[in-house]
């Protein structure tokens, strides 16, 4: 697995090692010592697993206690994937990181605890599959908005029809902080 640093040095993207021929592929989507290694000493309590249509963004979502760190991956399809860093006591505390995660990259990205986290499905449907350090507790649950300009995260959406192609939940529509609002991690 080669690891990539990222503009935010706790964020990383993984390129797995990918094992080839004419009947298919191989590669190992976790291995506890490998991703040791790599700096990503997680113990992982919670797989999850969507499927969204192009357009559908998800994010971006929080816990402010029982953070959860993420080990994201697309397994069909292709997103653009982002984590804002909410840690005050952070040197990139504000900033944001952008990558396309796709079936055909089969690339990872590591999220630590204290980031907001979403994604923006850019083909035709995606399956987006990740790991979580922690359980889902709804009542930590918060979301920053997704098109604060404060944060100015590049959403490519040309590739969606633009910000008319955008779809969020009611929770996302109705419920996001603005970066002036939001809470974060000390």
């Amino acid at each position: 697995m080669d690891v990539i640093a990222t503009e935010i040095p706790d964020v990383l993207e993984l390129a797995p090692k990918v094992f080839g021929d004419e009947r298919g592929f191989f590669l190992e989507t976790w291995n506890a010592r490998m991703y040791r290694e790599a700096g990503i000493p997680a113990a992982f309590v919670q797989d999850n697993w969507s499927r969204s249509r192009r357009g559908i963004l998800r994010g971006l979502h929080y816990q402010i206690q029982q953070p959860q760190g993420k080990l994201v991956r697309v397994t069909r399809g292709a997103v653009f994937d982002v984590a804002v860093d909410l840690r005050r006591s952070s040197q990139t505390f504000g900033r944001h990181v952008g990558r396309v995660l796709s079936e055909e990259n089969k690339r990872a990205l590591w999220i630590p605890p204290g980031f907001a986290h979403g994604f923006l499905v850019i083909s035709d449907e995606a399956d987006f599959i990740y790991k979580c350090t922690e359980f889902y507790a709804p009542q930590f649950d918060r979301t920053l908005a997704w098109n604060d300009p404060t944060i100015g995260v590049g959403w490519p959406l040309e590739l969606v029809g633009g910000v008319a192609g955008v779809q969020l939940s009611e929770k996302d529509r109705t419920k996001a902080a603005t970066w002036s609002t939001a809470e974060t991690f000390a």
